[in-house]
C-alpha cells in the first residue's frame, strides 16, 4: 500500500516507469506535488514529460510504480478516473469542435446531464470570477486562440479539480493574455489548488512556479526552486550541459540589399467558413535579413504560409516574387527551383510523411532540386547518396533517434522538427520561410535552430520566420511585423520594437496606438 503522504502533499509518484519497446520513456520517476503550489515539470524533448502526465491523467498506464493521491495508492486507468479523483488537464493542442458553441463544447466534457442553459450560466459566472471573460454562446470557429484556451480552462475548472495539469499554456497567448493567465493561476494557488506546469519558457517558470522537477532521458535529474535559478542554469539542468547563447550581430546596409522575397498586395478569400481572409499583404525580405511575423495563432498565419509556399497559388503571378522572378502561379516545387525552402507548422503529415523513413522524406522534398545528385540514369534512386545526405543532416542538427534510418513517426516531436529544419537548411536556400521553427522544442535544440537561421541569413539569404514565441522573434529578427485578422503591419526595426508594442498589435491595436501607447495604457 505504501506509506501515507506527508501532510500538505496532494500527489506522490513513486518509481513510475513506462516502457515502449526497448525505450524507457519514464524510468523510476519520483515526484511530489504539494497542496497549493505551482510545480514546474521541465525537460528537453523526449525527456518523458508527456508520458508522465499522460499516466497521471489516465491516458497511459504505467508498467510499474505507484501513484498516491492524498496518501492513498490509486490506479488511474482512464481520464474519467482521473477527473473523479480531482485531476484535470488542459492540453497544448485543443480538442474543441469549431461548429459548436463554447457552452456546447463544455457540456460534452461533463457527465452530470445539466441543461445547456445551466452549463452556460455556470461557465459565464466562473469565467468572470477568474478574470477569463467568456461568452458561452459564441461559436468556437469565430474565436481567437486565446479565447479558445479560456474554454479549455473553464471546462477544466467546472470539474472542480484539485490538481490542474497545464501543457505549454502560454504558447498561443499574447504577452498581455499570458499575464492575465498568471493572475488566474496565482488565484487558484491561493485557493489551495495545485498546478503541474509544463513549459519551455524558463522565464515564466521562474516567475510563477514554486518548485520544479527536471527530467532527462526519462529520469529525474534534479529538483529546485526556480526563483533561485537563472534561465541558463535551468536549461543546463535540462540538457546536461551549457546551452549556447544565440548570437545575432546587427548588420549595416540591409536597406540597400536586394529583396529576395517580395509579397505584393496579397489577398486571399477564406477557403472554409473558419478560415481567415488575407487582405492586401505586402512585405519584402532582403538578402542577409531575418524578418519575424508575430501574431496570436489563428489570425491568418497558416493561410499566409500556404500562399507564400505555393500550397495555394495566386491568380496574380506577381503577388509573390522569389529572387526577382514572379512566382505567384508556381507550385511548391516551382518555387523551390527558384531557390526557396519552406518548413510548415505541422511536422507530422505536413512536413514529413509519418510512415516513411527519414531518407525517404528527404528524397520526397528534394527530388526536384537535387535531381542530379539523388537520381541516376534511368530514374533510379541513388539510395546510398540519399542516406548519406540524411545522415549529414542528422549529425548537423543532433537528431536523436533509436535506429539508423527510422520512420518519421518514430522520432519525438522536437527531434523531427530538427530534421525537417535541417533538411531545408542543408540546401543553403536563397529564401527560407519557416512557420513555428521551435514549436515544442527544448532550449538546447531551439538555440541550435535559431542560430542556424541567423547564420543562413548572414550568408546572404532572406529568412522569414512566423512564430508565436515573442522571445524567439526578438532573439533572431532584424525586424518584426504583426499579423492580426488577416492583415500585416509594417515591419518594426528590432531596435525600435518592444514587447508591449508588439503585444498590443497582436491584440488588434491600431499601429499608431501600439507605437505611442503609454505605460498606463499598456497596463
Amino acid at each position: 500500500m505504501g506509506e501515507p503522504l506527508a501532510t500538505g502533499n496532494l500527489l506522490e509518484v513513486r518509481g513510475l516507469t513506462k516502457v515502449f519497446g526497448t525505450l524507457k520513456a519514464c524510468d523510476a520517476v519520483d515526484l511530489t506535488v504539494a497542496r497549493g503550489e505551482i510545480h514546474a515539470l521541465l525537460g528537453e524533448n523526449g525527456a518523458g514529460k508527456s508520458t508522465l502526465v499522460k499516466m497521471l491523467f489516465g491516458s497511459l498506464e504505467p508498467h510499474s510504480g505507484q501513484i498516491l493521491w492524498q496518501g492513498t495508492p490509486v490506479r488511474i486507468t482512464n481520464p474519467g478516473v482521473a477527473k473523479k479523483l480531482g485531476i484535470g488537464m488542459v492540453f497544448q493542442h485543443f480538442s474543441l469542435f469549431e461548429a459548436l458553441t463554447a457552452a456546447e463544447n463544455i457540456a460534452l466534457s461533463l457527465d452530470d446531464g445539466s441543461p445547456i442553459g445551466q452549463i452556460a450560466a455556470k461557465a459565464r459566472a466562473l469565467s468572470f470570477s477568474y478574470g477569463l471573460p467568456l461568452d458561452p454562446d459564441s461559436l468556437v470557429g469565430d474565436l481567437s486562440v486565446g479565447e479558445r484556451q479560456r474554454i479549455e480552462i473553464i471546462r477544466c475548472l467546472l470539474q472542480a479539480p484539485q490538481l490542474i495539469i497545464l501543457d505549454e499554456p502560454t504558447s498561443v497567448l499574447t504577452p498581455q493574455e499570458a499575464d492575465k493567465l498568471f493572475e488566474t493561476l496565482e488565484r487558484l494557488r491561493e485557493e489551495g489548488k495545485s498546478i503541474l506546469y509544463i513549459s519551455h519558457r524558463l522565464e515564466e517558470v521562474k516567475r510563477i512556479c514554486d518548485r520544479a522537477t527536471v527530467l532527462r532521458h526519462g529520469k529525474v535529474v534534479g529538483h529546485c526552486n526556480p526563483r533561485e535559478e537563472t534561465a541558463s542554469s535551468l536549461a543546463r539542468m535540462m540538457v546536461g550541459n551549457e546551452v549556447k547563447a544565440v548570437v545575432r550581430v546587427p548588420v549595416d546596409g540591409l536597406e540597400e540589399a536586394p529583396a529576395l522575397l517580395e509579397i505584393r498586395n496579397l489577398s486571399r478569400k477564406p477557403a472554409t467558413p473558419f478560415s481567415i481572409p488575407l487582405r492586401n499583404i505586402s512585405l519584402s525580405v532582403r538578402a542577409g535579413e531575418v524578418v519575424g511575423i508575430a501574431g496570436v495563432a489563428g489570425n491568418g498565419q497558416g493561410e499566409f504560409f500556404e500562399a507564400v509556399s505555393g500550397e495555394v497559388r495566386q491568380e496574380d503571378t506577381g503577388a509573390v516574387r522569389i529572387g526577382g522572378k514572379d512566382a505567384g502561379a508556381l507550385s511548391i516545387t516551382g518555387r523551390r527551383l527558384l531557390g526557396a525552402a519552406f518548413v510548415p507548422e505541422e511536422r507530422l503529415g505536413h512536413g514529413a510523411a509519418p510512415r516513411m523513413r527519414l531518407s525517404e522524406n528527404l528524397l520526397l522534398s528534394r527530388h526536384a532540386t537535387d535531381r542530379k545528385t539523388f537520381i541516376g540514369p534511368g530514374g533510379m534512386v541513388r539510395s546510398g547518396i540519399v542516406q548519406s545526405a540524411a545522415q549529414r543532416i542528422i549529425d548537423a542538427m543532433d537528431v536523436r533517434k533509436s535506429a539508423p534510418d527510422p520512420e518519421a513517426a518514430a522520432l519525438s516531436g522536437g527531434n523531427l522538427q530538427k530534421f525537417i529544419v535541417g533538411r531545408e537548411l542543408d540546401r543553403r536556400p536563397s529564401v527560407m520561410v519557416v512557420n513555428q521553427p521551435t514549436w515544442g522544442v527544448d532550449a538546447g535544440a531551439a538555440a541550435h535552430i535559431r542560430q542556424a537561421l541567423i547564420e543562413l541569413a548572414r550568408s546572404g539569404s532572406a529568412v522569414l520566420v512566423i512564430s508565436q514565441d515573442l522571445d524567439e522573434l526578438f532573439e533572431i529578427s532584424d525586424a518584426i511585423a504583426v499579423m492580426h485578422n488577416g492583415e500585416l503591419s509594417q515591419p518594426i526595426p528590432i531596435a525600435e520594437a518592444t514587447f508591449e508594442k508588439i503585444g498590443l498589435l497582436m491584440g488588434g491595436a491600431e499601429p499608431g496606438h501600439a507605437a505611442h501607447g503609454s505605460e498606463a495604457e499598456i497596463a
